[in-house]
């Protein structure tokens, strides 16, 4: 089978998958729903027993969607940092983006009490707390980015911010009291039930701006791989480039942090799948290839931390984790050609 035909099933068999997947978050979890009854309850017919109809419409669609949504920009973003640091291990939080929005959250949650005017308690007020944060991570980024040419210190001056925001989260972990240090944990777990249709007309638009913004430079990826000089003689503005790449990355990962809470290895192994997968470095198909893989992905481990059956949930990074080690493990003994 040629490359192109290997494209072409591909493309066809990944929105068959996701649409499958899709089904099976909205059938099974702690309630089991026959698949006639779900059919009717997204139709809204009213026959269908109320509780039913609470747990599709209410519950399991927006997280089901948000899964997509979701799975797609961290991926995208990890894609995106990899390409513009050249480095296989690169991803969207590399920048500090998660810690930004872990601050911002502890701020608010370790402090039991109101912070800026938002409770503790709110689920808003975390979240607007979050974009806080990492608005706040990104806007320093940028600053440095306006004045270092070099992309690795660039990278080591972003991953030197997540410390600091890191330490400072550890500060607060060390002086908070056992209650607010437990919702902070259990925030950092990641999870996709607490949004909603309302959080998710603030999410997809957030995401799809990033995504366009990725969209727009692919062109210029494609010829950042082949170096820097190069791309340049090609006519690349290599410091428009980079700056349209970061606030991509950052409204990506910042926005799906905010919501759902720092979703870990996801980014960082789903481009790595994509291009085993499809034997090419072309952004033009990587793009929507990490898009469809990391919405599968995540729909998929949503599923597994679910424990169709089971009223019991399972941290989501966890899922994940166990998915991403072994990708990265695995980059790195074929970077050393041990595989």
């Amino acid at each position: 089978m040629n490359k192109s035909s290997k494209h072409i099933l591909f493309f066809t068999i990944l929105p068959l998958l996701i649409i499958g997947l899709f089904v099976i978050s909205l059938r099974y979890g702690s309630v089991n729903i026959p698949f006639p009854e779900l059919i009717k309850a997204l139709q809204g017919d009213e026959n269908v027993k109320k509780s039913w109809l609470f747990i599709i419409q209410d519950f399991r669609l927006p997280k089901a969607i948000s899964a997509m949504i979701a799975g797609a920009a961290l991926s995208v973003s990890g894609l995106l940092m990899q390409t513009l640091f050249r480095n296989p291990l690169a991803g969207p939080f590399v920048l500090g983006i998660s810690n930004g929005a872990s601050l911002g959250v502890a701020l608010l949650v370790l402090s039991g009490g109101m912070v800026f005017g938002f409770h503790s308690e709110s689920s808003w007020g975390s979240v607007l707390m979050a974009i806080l944060g990492s608005s706040l991570v990104l806007v320093m980024v940028m600053l440095v980015s306006t004045r270092v040419k070099d992309n690795v210190s660039l990278l080591i001056i972003g991953i030197m911010l997540g410390s600091i925001t890191g330490a400072i989260v550890t500060v607060l972990q060390f002086f908070s009291n056992a209650e607010s240090l437990e919702a902070y944990i259990i925030w950092t777990f990641g999870s996709l039930a607490g949004i909603g249709w309302l959080q998710l007309k603030v999410l997809m638009p957030l995401v799809m701006i990033g995504l366009f913004l990725a969209y727009i430079t692919q062109k210029q990826l494609n010829a950042l791989l082949l170096g820097y000089f190069y791309a340049q003689g090609l006519g690349v503005h290599i410091k428009r480039t980079r700056t349209i790449v970061i606030i991509a990355t950052c409204i990506l990962a910042g926005s799906v942090t905010a919501f759902a809470g720092p979703i870990a290895f996801l980014g960082l192994a789903v481009p790595h799948i994509a291009r085993a997968i499809l034997k090419t470095s072309d952004h033009k198909i990587l793009i929507p290839a990490t898009i469809l893989i990391g919405a599968a992905l995540l729909l998929a481990c949503d599923i597994t931390a679910q424990l169709p059956g089971s009223k019991s949930i399972l941290p989501l990074n966890a899922i994940t984790a166990m998915i991403g080690a072994p990708v990265v493990i695995w980059v790195v003994m074929k970077a050393k050609k041990l595989v």
